[in-house]
């Protein structure tokens, strides 16, 4: 999950140069601003909380990308370290991975 998007390009242009040939990106957005701007203050946050997280932004990029091997999701984590090397510390986001057992390609049945 990317927050700030506006590293969004650099990201997936490193990824296309480590050899990444495709991935998903996704507008998200978190829990406690989904509540913050849908609620209408009905859904009651400790003031300072909710303070925060509504200056904060409201929206993020989560991108997808199922990788063949362990190599190249190290690859992918270099990359993005790579394009926020020089970032402020916090606040960009997370990265994660989850095994992926199966891929299916999705084909009309013969």
């Amino acid at each position: 999950m990317l927050n700030e998007v506006s590293y969004l390009d650099a990201i997936l242009e490193k990824f296309v140069q480590v050899g990444i040939g495709g991935a998903t990106v996704v507008d998200s957005q978190g829990m406690a601003s989904a509540i913050v701007s849908s609620s209408g203050g009905r859904v009651p946050l400790f003031g300072s909380l909710k303070t925060l997280i509504e200056g904060a932004r409201p929206y993020n990029k989560t991108i997808f990308a199922v990788l063949k091997s362990e190599a190249l999701v190290e690859k992918a984590v270099g990359a993005v370290r790579e394009v926020l090397y020089d970032a402020p510390p916090t606040g960009l986001g997370l990265m994660f991975t989850v095994p992926v057992a199966n891929v299916y390609e999705m084909v009309p049945p013969r």
